[in-house]
């Protein structure tokens, strides 16, 4: 059985893509990542390099009889970092 690789188109606010609106891969439930990181590179003269900038994962808009979701949005969140959510389990050994 073949999986197909589901995108959401998802809107940016503030930050360097405020306004604008890129598709997302979604994981197995249909739902964007928590959080996104955007690279950006630096000019040579401010040394090279990378500026990294995140975005945090909010509901656009939820319904009024429900209160469910519908659409989601991503808000510049400086200090944002992927994987900052994910399971702390008791068999992993923590990475420094």
């Amino acid at each position: 059985m073949l999986s197909r690789v589901r995108s959401e188109n998802t809107v940016f606010v503030g930050g360097p893509l405020d306004g604008r609106i890129l598709p997302v891969l979604t994981g197995m439930t249909g739902r964007p990542p928590k959080t996104y990181e955007v690279p950006v590179p630096r000019p040579e003269e401010d040394g090279g390099g990378r500026t990294v900038y995140g975005y945090r994962l909010e509901p656009a808009s939820v319904t009024r009889r429900l209160g469910l979701p519908r659409g989601w949005k991503y808000v510049h969140a400086p200090e944002a970092r992927a994987g900052e959510n994910r399971p702390k389990w008791p068999w992993r050994s923590s990475r420094s």
